[in-house]
């Protein structure tokens, strides 16, 4: 079958190479992140199936002023980098448009519909179904008009597979044992899920591609046409076993647009940068079997993981590269000392960057312009979430038994 190349070594690339060597395959994956900075190992851990709706809609760009950095929200343009948000925000603009994104929440609704079914099959074949919390999440609110609203939103809203009702009153008594203010109301999701530890995920998802056969290459990757083919593309590094990859998948997240960039493809791909505090967690300071819960109105999601809990919030449209903003981490910190959460310091905090395309859906597909290249990026805040279904897709499109149609919606030829 010739040997796959994957580039990048993050949930989506780690998933894509188990499910290519179970399909007889042989891959070699590479990666440069040996510290596990990448997104897919500092998110909120929280599998997503009710996000069917893209954020690329005319209700998120109504929501931009109330939720602007300046006024205590989420959302930051830093004004160093508006030559990469303004293009961008045009993109989106015209992906808000009420036909696109119906067509957008088309295209996800079966990914979605799919994405915990393909989790839950994953960890079953690591051997550790236990990485797969199937106890669905909390969001509440601290305002009650506030609450009346987001219940009313969420019930109306597509959740796809996914399931939400009023929280119950136990619910609402575990809850409020969290925080010193008052919950005014909260809703649980049935239908989601959590990772219980976002490194254990990944190092038994490295044991298992290298125990499957695969090799893993832990240098940075740079693709070049092949001089002596026309229509192919290489992957250039100092690993000898480089040398013999027939055809090459990219699952770089945010270095993919620099890549495919330089192949000729068009990727109007930014870096939506999120940010996150950890502290070490005792045993009854935030309960060991406590679903993620959103703080909504401070846009913020609460993680307990396995020795830890996790604040995590923000997106900042911007460069990359760009230092960390640490007043990002500073309210973050802040949210939690005036809820009164019981975490305490020291805080260790991460900035990383989600690879978010202007439609908020990912690129998956195969090049028309290189006959090798595959590619599976721009999940945005969906990268954990769909990892699984994605690798099956990819699989599928490399071994030429896709479905007629099925990566339409998410072909780079969008943005041609």
């Amino acid at each position: 079958m010739g040997l796959i190349g994957i580039v990048g070594g993050g949930v989506v690339g780690l998933c894509a190479g188990l499910d290519l060597l179970e399909a007889g395959h042989g891959v070699v994956l590479v990666d440069d992140d040996p510290r596990a900075q990448a997104p897919s190992w500092g998110n909120a851990g929280h599998v997503a199936t009710e996000q069917v709706e893209p954020l690329a809609s005319l209700e998120s760009l109504r929501s931009v002023p109330g939720r602007l950095f300046t006024r205590g929200g989420p959302l930051a343009f830093p004004p160093g980098a508006i030559a990469r948000w303004m293009p961008f925000g045009m993109r989106l603009l015209a992906a808000s448009a009420p036909a696109r994104f119906r067509a957008g929440c088309a295209a996800m609704r079966p990914l979605m519909a799919q994405a915990l079914p393909a989790w839950q099959a994953r960890v079953a074949a690591l051997g550790q179904p236990g990485l797969l919390r199937n106890d669905g999440h909390f969001v509440l609110w601290q305002d009650a008009a506030a609450a009346q609203a987001g219940q009313a939103a969420w019930e109306a809203a597509d959740t796809g597979t996914a399931t939400v009702r009023a929280a119950t009153a136990p619910d609402l008594a575990r809850l409020s044992a969290l925080t010193t203010r008052p919950v005014a109301g909260a809703v649980h999701f049935s239908g989601t899920a959590q990772i219980a530890d976002l490194g254990e995920l990944r190092t038994a998802l490295r044991a298992a591609f290298v125990r499957s056969g695969g090799t893993l290459v832990d240098e940075k990757a740079a693709l070049v046409p092949d001089r002596d083919r026309t229509r192919i593309v290489r992957i250039a590094g100092r690993a000898p076993v480089l040398d013999a990859v027939d055809r090459v998948l990219v699952c770089a997240g945010i270095r993919s647009r620099a890549l495919m960039e330089g192949l000729g493809h068009a990727v109007p791909m930014i870096a939506e940068r999120g940010y996150h505090v950890r502290a070490k967690v005792e045993d009854g300071e935030w309960p060991a079997d406590m679903p993620p819960v959103v703080f909504e109105e401070r846009g913020m999601i609460v993680t307990r993981y396995r020795t830890c809990v996790q604040a995590a919030s923000f997106v900042e449209l911007g460069d990359p590269d760009a230092p960390a903003d640490p007043r990002k981490w500073e309210r973050l910190e802040t949210h939690i000392a005036q809820l009164g959460l019981p975490v305490a310091g020291p805080f260790a905090r991460w900035m990383g960057c989600r690879p978010t395309l202007p439609d908020y859906l990912p690129a998956i597909g195969r090049s028309a312009r290189l006959d090798n290249l595959f590619y599976a990026f721009g999940h945005q805040h969906l990268g954990l979430t769909l990892a699984p279904i994605t690798a099956r897709l990819v699989a599928d499109m490399i071994g030429d038994t896709a479905q007629a149609g099925a990566l339409a919606p998410f072909d780079l030829a969008r943005f041609a």
